[in-house]
């Protein structure tokens, strides 16, 4: 599950518990909303923890010898020598 899909469980049960009335017969709607809603927050945590250890520090690479490329007239390819 994603974020989206967390943020929608999130605004469901906010919906359920908050913005509804309607009784249903061995259905609590306002439990139901609550529940979506502690989902949704798990989700949201888990995804955020997830997201941050997939993050990766990229190591500069070589340093670029600036005479070289001046020579080359700035191509790398060998063009314009």
């Amino acid at each position: 599950m994603g974020l989206g899909g967390c943020i929608i469980l999130i605004a469901t049960g906010a919906i359920l518990t908050f913005a509804t009335d309607w009784d249903m017969q061995g259905v609590n709607l306002d439990l139901v909303g609550i529940i979506f809603m502690i989902v949704g927050l798990i989700g949201v945590a888990t995804f955020s923890s997830i997201a941050k250890r997939r993050r990766v520090v990229v190591r500069p690479g070589a340093p670029v010898d600036e005479d070289q490329q001046r020579n080359r007239g700035g191509y790398s390819d060998g063009y314009g020598v």
